[in-house]
């Protein structure tokens, strides 16, 4: 009992099989790619998708490291929990999706790190056979509530008029209905206000992606205005 105790809080001489390693970290590179692309096609969130599912492999590959790493020692475990409880990752979640992706990539890692490799591969072709079936259920759907929106671009300098008709000409490009509301300009900020009416839901990823930057912000509401 106690040699058991000792040989896993020990660190050294610990026994990492090199072919599983390998089939790990593929496998988990191999789905998190999945994951990355189910995400970029069927996700309704609203921020770049592109941009946020660049860690997706990254995150299920280095997961996988982690556990193959720690699960043969108590002691690394234990400090791994440690570093954790130190370490604060403070990345900009905003929507519960992005979350439920980024744990789904987590579960790749630690059951590739753990050796669970059927177990993975079956739950994760489930979770994205659900999420494929899903968004051609919703697809089906017409959204009432969402085809007339107040949309607000908020640049962080003051915007020229060919900027504005940009902006336009891009919304008119993906909506059926385009109206400005109103356009307030200062010497460093500059808010432009449309309602539009979408061809497709889908349409506002789009539009938010085209627009949005490092100093522009796009606000979407519900519009309150009807206007035929």
């Amino acid at each position: 009992m106690d040699n058991e105790i000792t040989n896993l809080l020990s660190t050294q001489n610990i026994s990492i099989n090199v072919d599983n390693f390998v089939i790990a970290i593929f496998l988990s590179i191999l789905l998190g790619f999945f994951v990355r692309q189910f995400y970029i096609r069927f996700s309704t969130t609203l921020s770049n998708r592109v941009e946020f599912s660049k860690i997706f492999i990254i995150l299920a590959a280095t997961t996988t490291i982690v556990i193959t790493i720690v699960k043969s020692s108590l002691a690394l475990s234990l400090g791994l929990v440690g570093a954790l409880s130190i370490v604060r990752f403070r990345a900009a979640i905003k929507e519960p999706e992005e979350l439920v992706y980024l744990f789904l990539l987590i579960a790749i890692g630690l059951g590739c790190g753990a050796g669970q490799f059927i177990i993975t591969v079956i739950g994760v072709s489930v979770i994205l056979l659900l999420i494929f079936v899903y968004s051609r259920f919703e697809s089906g759907k017409k959204i009432k509530s969402l085809d007339k929106l107040s949309l607000s671009i908020i640049c962080n300098y003051n915007a020229k008029e060919d900027e504005i008709d940009k902006f336009k000409n891009i919304l008119l490009e993906k909506a059926d209905f385009v109206k400005l509301i109103s356009l307030v300009k200062s010497d460093d900020n500059t808010t432009i206000n449309f309602q539009i009416q979408l061809k497709e839901f889908n349409d506002l990823n789009n539009i938010i992606n085209l627009v949005q930057k490092e100093n522009i912000k796009v606000v979407v509401a519900q519009s309150d205005v009807i206007t035929t």
